[in-house]
């Protein structure tokens, strides 16, 4: 039979015919050996089947050796070598053709060779860590378990039966959830501790150690266990990789950064600066991480990852026309990467290309179906082209598409519906109606959230919804002027969330522009604790004062929510805060330099760049740098009214009247009751002589200050708009005296 099964192991693996040779003519002298009498011991490990390599010889010698001196001292029969050696290379035999032909009766073979050498030699240690880790590799678990925990009694040292064990529960942590989870997890920690332990100086073992010690959420031992890795291996890129892994885990993108940079710059691979890339995603800085992707792609460059991430970084550090390049190579090296086409379509879209834009999705169509970012970046251009009814229906039907009958969805879920949700309610305010805008923002409130506290933005993982909800209802009313509706959504959302402080904030905003000051003002105070996150209410409440024209008061709140800010980017808002408050006053310079110090934190904020942009448009300075700061803007969102609004007047005080007229109209469609933009219309048709449209304009705006609030309607521009009008009635009263007499 043996003869046999290695003709047929010969003709079926061919390569391993000198192997098998080799056993063919070991296997007479070991018959022979086992009918001898001599001691076993007198076998010298070279005349052991030639398939054993040296360290399992000199292992098997060393164990079999132990075990004889045992045997002997306690007056057992001594184990029988020969006979162990010969099933023991039929079971490796067997083995090998299990795993590499899959075939499962050469692996039940395999077990009963192991057993057969065992019941000829039942204290090799060798031969029970062969058969459990056999029975692993066949998906005996049970059995691999058992033969290993079997071998520990014997030998609670022994390295290779911990280590099946640590791979049995590794292997099995990974299809379990919950408890059971949670106990394979601290049974693979406790069998890697005694590795580590038996092998201090394995830098395997260490790094696995640490691995696990993350997954157990116990950060301090995972960073000894990386740390001890580093001792042994100082140069280890794993090292390296493996603790800014656990740094990112833990959300210090910060640490993990300062971990890779202080690799040289010489011997960093291609793997650290594509992780350093990543952590600089993490920390949203898209300049510092496009240049770790070069770097990365300057070592590797058919990394596509790293191309991938080098597009988004360029996209988000506003480098539109590189990250068009780069987006571009991808989608030649694979026609079928739907998501480069996506972002192609986005940066177009954002470009002002908007028909290119929609052509490239329908390229993007035929790669990927029913892709929620394709159909929403759809709606973003129908929006932008002004054909709200198309954008409406392209999220209608997403939402409908992606609803759930008992209303439960995932955290993903839930934002991807909030996104859609907020900007179907963003539309239908630009299309006044008001009543499906609130509908939709009612629809946000429904998801929830966590809504505790501060901000829903503290919490990205798990943002307040109802809180935007909220907010958006109140908006949407004071759109439209209706005041009192707004107040009283904005009440019902404080009763709401009675613990939440922006929506009391919200309230306590819409109470004093009521009229009712004291009341607002001391809600507003209610929701500072003392505490270092009282950041927030305090820009809110120093808001409101800027609103009320309390100036004094204004800049105390202002300066104490600058001793809270302690990061650059929570300076920002107070840096822009600061030039509301000095722009309010007509004090333009002091303003300038505090938006250009919020720039020079975020240099593509679209709100301080328009803010910043109009101001100076509005005085008819550095108006190049003007309309360069408001492009920016509008590039960044080009439905806002507000920009588009901006973007017409610069154009118009440079001179530049078609295009003036074209965002000035665009404005208007999407903020039709702002009194302002009927102001700009109503002087760029002067300047372009059609009075009669003028008069019209001016009248509308006189219409819509009428029904603003106090805070939003400044005497003095009002009493301009007024003089305006006047003139222009009595000039257009002149033009039809005359033509009368003309036709006379």
């Amino acid at each position: 039979m043996p003869m046999v099964l290695l003709a047929r192991f010969v003709r079926n693996h061919p390569l391993r015919l000198v192997w098998a040779i080799t056993l063919l003519i070991a296997m007479p002298v070991l018959l022979a050996a086992a009918q001898q009498t001599a001691p076993p011991v007198s076998l010298k490990p070279q005349d052991a089947p030639k398939q054993i390599d040296a360290p399992m010889q000199q292992k098997l010698q060393r164990r079999q050796g132990s075990a004889s001196q045992a045997a002997a001292g306690q007056g057992k029969t001594e184990p029988d070598r020969a006979s162990s050696y010969y099933h023991y290379g039929l079971a490796h035999l067997y083995e090998e053709m299990a795993i590499g032909a899959g075939r499962p009766d050469y692996a039940t073979q395999a077990v009963e060779e192991y057993k057969l050498a065992l019941d000829a030699d039942p204290d090799s240690l060798l031969l029970e860590d062969g058969l459990a880790d056999l029975y692993f590799k066949i998906g005996r678990i049970k059995d691999a378990v058992g033969a290993a925990q079997d071998q520990l009694k014997k030998d609670p040292d022994d390295v290779a039966a911990h280590t099946l064990l640590g791979q049995v529960y590794l292997r099995t942590l990974g299809d379990m959830q919950g408890t059971q989870a949670s106990e394979m997890l601290q049974l693979a920690i406790a069998e890697y501790e005694t590795i580590a332990r038996l092998k201090p100086a394995d830098l395997e073992t260490k790094l696995l150690l640490g691995q696990l010690y993350a997954l157990n959420h116990d950060s301090a031992k995972a960073e000894a266990a990386f740390k001890a890795a580093q001792k042994i291996d100082g140069d280890s890129e794993e090292v390296v990789l493996r603790m800014a892994a656990l740094y990112g885990e833990e959300g210090n993108a910060q640490r993990a950064v300062d971990t890779l940079s202080a690799v040289p710059m010489a011997d960093r691979t291609a793997r650290i600066e594509f992780a350093l890339a990543a952590s600089y995603d993490q920390l949203k800085k898209p300049k510092e991480a496009a240049a770790a992707y070069r770097r990365s792609l300057e070592i590797d460059p058919d990394n596509t990852d790293a191309s991938r991430g080098l597009a988004m970084a360029l996209l988000m550090d506003e480098q539109l026309d590189e990250a068009l390049k780069a987006f571009n190579a991808l989608v030649a090296a694979d026609p079928t990467d739907a998501q480069s086409e996506i972002h192609i379509s986005e940066i177009e879209r954002r470009q002002g290309h908007y028909d290119q834009a929609l052509a490239t999705l329908e390229k993007a169509k035929l790669q990927v179906q029913d892709s929620l970012e394709l159909s929403y970046n759809e709606a973003l251009i129908y929006d932008a082209l002004g054909k709200y009814s198309q954008a409406t229906d392209v999220l209608t039907g997403i939402l409908d598409s992606s609803a759930h009958p008992d209303g439960k969805y995932s955290e993903q879920e839930k934002q991807n519906r909030a996104t859609f949700l907020e900007r179907l309610g963003i539309i239908d305010r630009e299309e006044n109606k008001t009543a499906e805008a609130v509908a939709a923002y009612k629809q946000i409130v429904e998801l929830g959230g966590n809504c505790d506290g501060g901000p829903s933005s503290d919490d990205q993982a798990h943002p307040c919804y109802a809180e935007d909800g909220y907010n958006g209802e109140v908006d949407a009313y004071r759109d439209a002027h209706q005041w009192k509706e707004a107040t009283s959504a904005a009440a019902q959302a404080a009763k709401a969330l009675p613990k939440n402080h922006m929506i009391q904030l919200t309230y306590a905003a819409q109470l004093v522009d009521m009229g009712q000051v004291d009341e607002g003002l001391a809600l507003a105070k209610a929701q500072l604790s003392g505490g270092a996150d009282d950041l927030e209410v305090e820009e809110r409440y120093a808001d409101i004062y800027i609103r009320l024209k309390r100036f004094k008061e204004a800049s105390e709140q202002i300066d104490k929510a600058d001793a809270l800010a302690t990061k650059p980017e929570k300076k920002l808002y107070v840096f822009f805060l600061r030039g509301e408050f000095y722009e309010r006053q007509k004090m333009y310079d002091q303003a300038e330099i505090q938006f250009r110090k919020a720039l020079a934190i975020d240099p593509h904020n679209p709100g301080v760049l328009n803010y910043l942009g109009y101001m100076l448009a509005d005085q008819g300075e550095k108006l190049p740098e003007a309309l360069k700061m408001i492009r920016q803007a509008v590039d960044l969102e080009p439905q806002n009214g507000a920009y588009l609004d901006s973007l017409g007047w610069v154009y118009f005080k440079s001179g530049q009247y078609a295009e003036a007229e074209e965002n000035l109209r665009k404005a208007n469609e999407r903020m039709n009751s702002d009194p302002t933009v009927h102001d700009h219309l109503g002087e760029l048709y002067e300047k372009t002589g059609n009075l009669k449209m003028a008069v019209a304009q001016w009248e509308r705006s006189m219409t819509e200050y009428a029904h603003s609030l106090a805070a939003d309607a400044d005497p003095e521009d009002v009493q301009k708009v007024q003089h305006k009008l006047e003139n222009a009635r009595v000039k257009l009263a002149k033009l039809g005296t005359a033509s009368e007499k003309d036709t006379k």
